[in-house]
Parts: C-alpha cells; sequence; structure tokens
C-alpha cells in the first residue's frame, strides 16, 4: 500500500504521543515517520541502537519502535537495556523484524517487547499495532481511582499478597513495588481482576492483542514466564501467577505474602 493510499484512510487518533523510531534503512524509517506523522505522533527516528538509548534516556516517549537488526547494538540489545533501567522499564516497546520465526518472536517477548511485526508489513498493520499500544498505555495512566476492591472497575485489585492499583499504574507483592511493562500489567489487570478465574490463553491474548495471525498463543506462555520472575519466591514453582493444565492461568487468591526486593530483582 502506498502512503497516499493508507492517507486515504479516515482515523482520528486516540491521543498524540511522542514516538523513537530505531531503524537503520533510511527509506523505511521515513516511511514509518510518515505514517506517524500522518496520525498526528511526533517522531524522532534514529539509526542505531545507541543513538536509540541516547534518545529515549535524554526525553522518555510515549512508544519505541524498534529493529531489530542494527549495527552495532542491535534492538535486542536496546530491549535488553530498556527493561533493566527503572526509568525506563515501563516503555512500551514495539519491535520489527525480518526474522519471522516463532523462536525469533518469543526471544523478543522474553526480553520485554510488548509486541511484534515482522517485514514485510502494510501501513495499517504497523499503525493498528502502534494504537493498541498507545491506547493501552495511556489507559493504564488515566485509569480514575475508586473504593478499593476486586472489581474490575475499582481502583485496587487484589489476589493474596499481589495488589494491582489501576489508577497509579502500580503493582505491589507483599507491599514491596513491581515495576511491570504495559503488557504484563494488563494480564496481571485481568487476572486481578477475577482472582482464581481461570483465563485461557485465548482469552487473555484477545485482551493483550487482539486476534490477529501474527502472534499465537505461545506468546501468552513468555509473558507469563515474565511476570512469575517478578511476582514469584520461585519462578519454577510458582504459586501466584499458577497454571491450570489444559485450561489457563489462574491468580491465585490466598497466597502468602513473602517475597524479597532481591528477589524479584534477580528473578529468582
Amino acid at each position: 500500500m502506498t502512503v497516499r493510499a493508507h492517507r486515504a484512510r479516515s482515523y482520528t487518533p486516540p491521543m498524540c504521543a511522542h514516538v523513537v523510531v530505531a531503524e537503520d534503512d533510511v527509506k523505511q524509517a521515513e516511511l514509518i515517520r510518515r505514517y506517524l506523522e500522518h496520525e498526528s505522533h511526533g517522531v524522532t527516528v534514529v539509526g542505531n541502537g545507541r543513538a536509540a538509548l541516547e534518545e529515549i534516556r535524554r526525553q522518555l516517549p510515549d512508544l519505541l519502535v524498534l529493529d531489530v537488526m542494527m549495527p552495532g547494538l542491535d534492538g535486542l540489545g536496546v530491549c535488553r537495556a530498556v527493561r533493566s533501567e527503572a526509568a525506563l522499564e515501563a516503555l512500551p516497546v514495539l519491535m520489527l523484524t525480518a526474522r519471522a520465526t516463532e523462536e525469533d518472536l518469543l526471544l523478543g517477548l522474553d526480553l520485554g517487547a510488548d509486541d511484534y511485526l515482522t517485514k514485510p508489513f502494510s501501513p495499517r498493520e504497523l499503525m493498528a499495532r502502534v494504537r493498541s499500544l498507545l491506547r493501552r498505555s495511556t489507559r493504564l495512566r488515566q485509569t480514575p481511582p475508586t473504593a478499593a476492591g476486586g472489581a474490575p472497575g475499582g481502583g485496587l485489585l487484589t489476589a493474596g499478597a499481589v495488589t494491582v492499583d489501576r489508577a497509579r499504574h502500580e503493582v505491589r507483592v507483599g507491599g514491596a513495588d513491581v515495576v511491570c511493562t504495559p503488557g504484563e500489567f494488563v494480564l496481571l489487570e485481568l487476572l486481578a481482576g477475577s482472582p482464581g478465574q481461570v483465563f485461557s490463553r485465548s482469552q487473555i491474548l484477545e485482551r493483550l492483542h487482539g486476534f490477529d495471525r501474527y502472534v499465537t498463543t505461545r506468546t501468552v506462555d513468555v509473558h507469563v514466564m515474565n511476570l512469575r520472575k517478578k511476582i514469584e519466591d520461585d519462578p519454577r514453582r510458582p504459586s501466584r501467577l499458577v497454571t491450570v493444565y489444559g485450561v489457563g492461568y489462574k491468580l491465585a487468591d490466598g497466597i502468602p505474602p513473602s517475597l524479597s526486593a532481591e528477589g524479584r530483582r534477580n528473578g529468582a
């Protein structure tokens, strides 16, 4: 699809965001810039991973669109660095790559990417992912506080030792803060809204991404694995985010609140 054809589609953007695009292919980067600017987003384009880190540290954007294959520090290295810095941990990351195997997709998600788009992609596909991530991130920041409780519309959701503060976009386990990516927060918000209820992988995937042919239910397993590293005493023997074999996952509602900050940070 040409840029002209893309512009012919009417769309009112949900918000004007600042997006950093890290892409070493100049023509590809310019196309992405034009698609984003057409929907009123501010765009900063950089051509390598180190420049991307410098830019997002200088001025935290609303979204990072990150190509995997870049010279020097590649996109996987950038994503790893982003998720290791407290100030950047919650930054939404959309990865772009020509490597379309499921193993590559799962590796990107394992490192903390919120979504993954394989090349070649259409403007419609790209902007759908951008809108989804921005809406998700904006909704998490703007959820109004209400009385504490487990109802999905409440400001505070509690399941055993796990507390999800929707108004402040905060997660606590046993009173200790846990930093989550937007995707991890949405998953935890879903499960904590109905403690003890089992959600299938398809139900979780629908909440995270919406159904499409570019992601599989295995991506849910990766998000669950990453969350367990943050909220479990022993991620290999989870007692909070529990697998119900053959069905899906649930957040247990009566678990002891023991979780050391050191254990969470080290993923043990």
